[in-house]
């Protein structure tokens, strides 16, 4: 736990403002990230339904 508060302490080098901007981006690309990918599985099951309905009736 010492060496996490004297992380945040140390002056030298970047300041915790730049990593909460790091985080910030790196955040939102994920968040872009889950919901591209979540549209693209959900169109891909809606495509599999269609497919499996239609063959089935």
């Amino acid at each position: 736990m010492n060496k996490f508060v004297s992380f945040f302490k140390d002056e030298s080098g970047a300041s915790a403002a730049e990593y909460v901007l790091i985080l910030a981006i790196i955040g939102s690309a994920i968040a872009a990230s889950a919901l591209g990918l979540g549209n693209a599985i959900s169109a891909a099951l809606n495509r599999a339904s269609v497919i499996i309905n239609g063959q089935l009736n």
